[in-house]
This record gives C-alpha cells, sequence and structure tokens, in this order.
C-alpha cells in the first residue's frame, strides 16, 4: 500500500510540473507613444496543440477585453481613453514554445507631425524656430545648403509636445547668401521639412592659396577660417574640417577638389 502511494505522489509532482512549464508565464513588451491607431496580432497555436497561444493582453496595467482566442486579433486602444502623444505600455502574455506576432509596432513609435509657427535666421548665425502639434520626441536636424547640397550641421531634440514651443541653434555662416531649414526623420522615413529661411552675410568670400587649378606640395591655406572638404578624383572624401589651413603633402600626386566657404573649386597635388 505505502508503494502505491508513493507512485501515486511521484505521478502528481510529475503532473503538476508538467502543467508549470506549459503554461510558463512569456511576456512581449511594447512601450512607445499613442498615434490614434490599433495593434494587430498573429496568435498561433500553443505548441501543446490545444487553444491558442496569448492567454493575457494588458495595456497600461489594465487586462484587455477583446477577443484572443482566435488566429488574429485587433487590440483596441481607442477604449482605454488615450490622447494622441500619451505615452502606452502594452504587455502580450503568451504560453511557452509559441510567440505571437505584432503586426504593426511601428505605430507605437514616435511620428513626426510637427508645425513650424515661425523660423528665423539672424547675422550672428543663430537659427531659432517655433513648432506645435509635435506628438512624441523626435531630433530636428538642422540643414544648410552648400556646396549645391543640403548638409546636417546640428541637432536638436524635440520636446514632443502640442503646445507652441521654441528652439535655437546657433550655426556658422559662409559669404553670401545662406539657406537653412530644419527637419525630423521617423519610423517611415520619409524626411518632415520646415520652410527654408535665409540670411544674407556681408563678409567678403573666402580665398585659398595656391588658388584654383594652383599646385601645392604641402599645405592648403584659407584667407580666414571656413568649412572644408577634400575630394580625390574618384569622389572619396579625404579631408573634412573647419581651419585656415589643410595639410595635403600626404596626398599622392593628382588633382583634387575642394569645397569651402560657398564654393567649389580645385588644385593639383604635385
Amino acid at each position: 500500500m505505502k508503494s502505491v502511494t508513493k507512485i501515486i505522489i511521484s505521478l502528481l509532482v510529475v503532473l503538476t510540473t508538467t502543467i508549470t512549464t506549459t503554461y510558463a508565464e512569456n511576456e512581449i513588451k511594447l512601450e512607445g507613444i499613442f498615434q490614434g491607431e490599433n495593434l494587430f496580432v498573429m496568435n498561433p497555436f500553443a505548441s501543446s496543440g490545444v487553444g491558442f497561444c496569448i492567454f493575457e493582453v494588458s495595456v497600461n496595467g489594465k487586462v484587455s477585453t477583446d477577443e484572443i482566442n482566435c488566429s488574429a486579433f485587433e487590440i483596441d486602444l481607442s477604449v482605454y481613453h488615450l490622447t494622441k502623444g500619451d505615452p502606452i505600455a502594452v504587455i502580450i502574455k503568451h504560453k511557452e514554445g509559441c510567440t505571437p506576432k505584432v503586426l504593426n509596432a511601428d505605430v507605437l513609435k514616435p511620428k513626426s507631425t510637427f508645425s513650424v509657427v515661425t523660423i528665423k535666421a539672424d547675422k550672428t548665425g543663430n537659427i531659432t524656430w517655433t513648432t506645435k502639434d509635435e506628438i512624441g520626441s523626435l531630433p530636428f536636424i538642422v540643414e544648410q545648403f552648400k556646396w549645391k547640397k543640403w548638409i546636417a550641421i546640428g541637432q536638436v531634440q524635440g520636446k514632443g509636445v502640442p503646445t507652441n514651443t521654441n528652439y535655437s541653434l546657433k550655426v556658422g555662416l559662409h559669404s553670401g547668401i545662406n539657406k537653412f531649414r530644419v527637419k525630423q526623420i521617423d519610423y517611415t522615413k520619409k524626411p518632415r521639412l520646415s520652410p527654408e529661411v535665409t540670411i544674407n552675410n556681408l563678409q567678403p568670400e573666402v580665398t585659398f592659396t595656391p588658388g584654383n587649378n594652383g599646385k601645392t606640395s604641402g599645405s592648403i591655406s584659407f584667407s580666414r577660417a571656413t568649412d572644408y572638404e577634400i575630394y580625390d578624383f574618384y569622389g572619396k572624401r579625404l579631408a573634412k574640417g573647419n581651419g585656415t589651413m589643410v595639410n595635403v603633402s600626404s596626398f599622392p600626386k593628382g588633382t583634387y577638389f575642394i569645397n569651402y566657404d560657398c564654393k567649389s573649386e580645385s588644385f593639383e597635388k604635385k
């Protein structure tokens, strides 16, 4: 009799351990910003073949009442009385041995929605702009147009609030007309751009020695400090910076192209 009792106890331990292991808690946690869109979930069968993988969904700590006992379902976020821009945390609890998939988790990532109220540039190189309608914090990238292209020259983190918000960045000016803009890039990879702003810098143009198409064996000198880029004949950038001189003594002989101030010219390394 004692032997039978021991066998029954042993079986109960095995069964209890098996059930605990099968239904061990696993979680998928999504955190982000509410953008007004719902989440869609693919819900596979449990590894045991009985029932579905997910057994609970919660949003900001509240258990969802959505129907989750199906192969695909929608998490309805509208019932939680969220406002666009509110932080959100979604926890999906599922059984072990299976993995559900959220099809559109990107909708919780910050989205670029800003509108520019004003944008200005002054003669000291101070760019200021005021925005509204931001939802989620994304960096503002400040760009300057020179050398026939838009170049990122600085970055300011956005505050991600819908009310009017002021930003500023100190930048360098080249001679002549300077053109600036700010942009954001969200998860869609499509840039959202501000209007362009211009300012005329009356300082004289920068010159360099040995001059356009000139020859040098050692260095290039600028008439005053300037941003510069130097490329070889194949378009590979060899130098970039800001200053009054660039040492090119290590460059092989040949033709090089130099961007500086607001100009693009060339020189020969002999």
